[in-house]
């Protein structure tokens, strides 16, 4: 099994994207890897020892590969929290800011049932906009969010500081000082 370490040695820098001056930590280099993404899911599962939820909650999109198949691991019901218009049914919505601009994020209304306790899973936290719009999404869905788990924190960024602030436990696998 590859250690936190060697998986963040899989994961690539792209300079200037999606706008310039950011510096795109890409984790496609990670999934292309045999066996990353089981071992990413392993310390991730191990991270979340500590959290009791009886549902995951991914953010699109990277997030539904790391909490699709934790959810499926523990079968667990999973929540995806998208980008707007992708869901079929009754949404609620958010809207957040991040480094480089605003975004909006959906989930089905009525997802689980009202005091289902929730892990929200994404790849990556940076400012924290799009953890804490699914925070409140689940909230106003009468859910409890158990913790969230990613597999990078950029810390430079704060986004795990604005979780805390909030009330919600995170565990990370990768830290990231600066850009």
């Amino acid at each position: 099994m590859l250690s936190v370490e060697e998986l963040g040695d899989h994961i690539r820098n792209i300079p200037d994207f999606p706008i310039e001056g950011v510096i795109f930590k890409d984790i496609t280099t990670l999934l292309t890897h045999p066996g990353a993404l089981n071992d990413t899911v392993r310390h991730l599962e191990k991270a979340c020892e500590g959290f009791e939820y009886d549902a995951i909650a991914a953010i699109e999109s990277r997030g539904f590969i790391f909490g699709s198949v934790m959810a499926a691991k523990k079968d667990l019901p999973l929540v995806l929290i998208r980008k707007p218009g992708k869901l079929p049914g009754c949404t609620v919505s958010e809207e957040y800011s991040l480094e480089y601009g605003t975004n909006t994020v959906e989930m089905h209304k009525n997802s689980l049932p009202a005091g289902s306790r929730v892990l929200i899973v994404d790849d990556l936290i940076a400012t924290g906009g799009s953890a804490m719009a699914a925070v409140s999404l689940l909230r106003r869905d009468s859910c409890i969010v158990a913790g969230a788990a990613f597999v990078v924190d950029l810390l430079f960024l704060g986004g795990g500081n604005k979780l805390r602030k909030n009330g919600i436990s995170y565990v990370k696998l990768i830290e990231v000082d600066s850009e």
